[in-house]
């Protein structure tokens, strides 16, 4: 079980971990009482946090259960979306980059 958060890759450092930071807890409110949420805090307790282009963000919010969030420093801009925990992600996901420090 994990989480995937993506970040925007034009989302600036300091806002993208204050993004990732809001969008984990925002999915866990959402979907904390599903029985996938509840798994995934038993452990092992996984998240992979990646960084995304505008067309792969666009892409990802069609899968279901996720919460967009956005920053009110960039103009309400989209900046990130985190899914709720899963075993089995789309292909795509395993293809985004980690996000790291350019």
């Amino acid at each position: 079980m994990k989480m995937y958060i993506l970040v925007k890759e034009s989302v600036p450092m300091g806002c993208a971990i204050v993004a990732v930071a809001h969008a984990s807890l925002a999915a866990y409110l959402k979907y904390q009482n599903s029985p996938e949420v509840k798994q995934w805090l038993a452990g092992p307790f996984n998240k992979v946090d990646c960084k995304v282009d505008g067309v792969d963000f666009e892409r990802a919010k069609l899968e279901p259960n996720n919460v967009v969030i956005t920053e009110s420093a960039l103009n309400q801009e989209e900046v990130a979306i985190a899914f709720m925990p899963r075993e089995n992600w789309p292909k795509s996901f395993q293809y985004f980059p980690m996000y790291r420090e350019s």
